[in-house]
């Protein structure tokens, strides 16, 4: 019982810190988005506020029944779907006034998000299957973060051989098309009603 007790302790401090820095690391982003015009950025920015919304709301629903916590595992799954729907409203701003961010921006803030996601990752690690859908739900959304910052990074590099929008869209659909595989992944497990497993 003392055991339990302490691994609940450790994932709500986790949770919390993961919450903390996702939300810190937002208005960054959402910030150097607006100052470069940058689709991914803004798409990531979001997906941020996002991981924050999702680790607060695990850290609520701590002692929840099995059947409450599936049922927030489908409302975390739907909250996956926002970075999706940021980057289309993006696109359409884009191609109604064409711009080129500024790759050393794109790059150096895509390289603090990436420091920000791997953090939240490691600590997120050996919690990923302790309450079910609801902490996967929370590594799933940090560890693809961490792959979509590689794809920012990479689009910065490009804009200095290549100057075109092309290199921030793709990396937004990219950004698009992970949150939405995560999403079907955490509604899937919620479905099953997923039996908490101990780390």
């Amino acid at each position: 019982m003392t055991l339990q007790h302490n691994q609940d302790a450790q994932f709500a401090k986790s949770v919390l810190f993961v919450a903390f820095a996702n939300l810190t690391y937002f208005f960054v982003e959402f910030i150097a988005a607006n100052n470069i015009h940058s689709s991914s950025l803004f798409a990531d920015s979001i997906d941020f506020l996002e991981d924050a919304s999702i680790n607060i709301l695990i850290f609520l629903a701590l002692g929840w029944s099995i059947k409450n916590k599936a049922r927030l595992g489908k409302c975390l799954a739907m909250i996956l779907v926002i970075p999706a729907l940021a980057f289309l409203y993006t696109i359409w701003q884009k191609f109604n006034m064409p711009s080129v961010p500024d790759p050393s921006i794109l790059s150096l803030t895509g390289f603090g998000a990436l420091l920000v996601n791997l953090t939240c990752t490691f600590i997120l690690m050996r919690f990923r299957n302790y309450q079910g859908s609801l902490t996967r739900a929370a590594f799933l959304s940090a560890r693809n973060d961490a792959l979509a910052n590689i794809g920012i990074i990479i689009a910065g590099l490009i804009g200095y051989i290549w100057v075109s929008m092309w290199p921030d869209l793709i990396v937004g659909f990219l950004i698009m098309a992970i949150n939405l595989d995560a999403a079907k992944e955490i509604w899937e497990a919620s479905e099953s009603h997923e039996i908490p497993l101990k780390p």
